[in-house]
């Protein structure tokens, strides 16, 4: 424990907490800072605006990262008949229908990420408790509930991810590895920004997006220059 924090004190110093910094360079300094023996996650971090004490104003939706996550998630589908073989042949680690409803309510949660066609939702359903808290339930708004099951299946293998902000109005997102090349990051960031732009909730008001913040597993955290980062979102739309 000693080492890492003296690790991440010397990682500390190379940060201006007074500077904002341009995307492109806040990028290369967390690579640069994560310096662990295994592949970091470099996550973004979004304060906005919202008060999620109001349901018009929940933020959450999904997107698929162009370069991937860089991590390999057990994918879960509840699906039956023709749909269930669309799964298997998709990827699905794990397929079926009342049969893992009954599985999951009798404690096991060896998988990632759960997808659902619409016709089994009502089983599935009884699983709020024990899925929602964990973010695992499947919910067509964020698009992980779909009768092109195989589609979305593929999606997910190769980078989806789901975003919802916090009760303090932050949204965190995994945008990558420390492995990953810079071009990849920011292509992901990109992405990544574009989604959360584009989920802003109409009862919405004032300043949307306050801030910006990007970091490894454990590395300290950088702030992004709001113009230049939001200039990413604005130029992929």
């Amino acid at each position: 424990m000693s080492n890492a924090g003296k690790r991440f004190l010397e990682a500390k110093k190379k940060v201006d907490p007074n500077r904002l910094y341009d995307p492109a360079e806040a990028l290369g300094l967390v690579k640069e800072m994560a310096t662990s023996k295994f592949d970091e996650t470099i996550e973004c971090h979004i304060r906005t605006g919202v008060d999620p004490r109001h349901a018009d104003q929940i933020v959450r939706g999904s997107v698929v990262l162009p370069a991937g996550t860089g991590k390999r998630v057990r994918v879960l589908a509840f699906a039956q008949g023709e749909k269930a073989r669309e799964a298997e042949e998709a990827g699905a680690d794990f397929v079926g229908g009342e049969d893992l409803v009954q599985k999951i309510a009798d404690g096991w949660m060896e998988f990632d990420v759960a997808v659902a066609t619409p016709d089994l939702m009502g089983a599935v359903g009884r699983l709020g408790r024990v899925l929602g808290p964990r973010g695992l339930l499947p919910n067509p708004r964020t698009g992980m509930v779909s009768i092109d099951i195989g589609r979305l299946i593929k999606e997910v293998r190769s980078g989806r991810v789901e975003f919802r902000v916090d009760r303090t109005g932050v949204i965190h997102g995994v945008i990558g590895k420390a492995s990953f090349t810079p071009e990849q990051l920011s292509e992901n960031l990109t992405a990544f920004l574009d989604a959360i732009v584009r989920a802003k909730p109409a009862a919405a008001r004032g300043q949307y997006i306050r801030s910006v913040t990007l970091a490894s597993t454990m590395g300290p955290g950088v702030k992004l220059d709001l113009q230049s980062t939001l200039a990413l979102a604005s130029a992929a739309a």
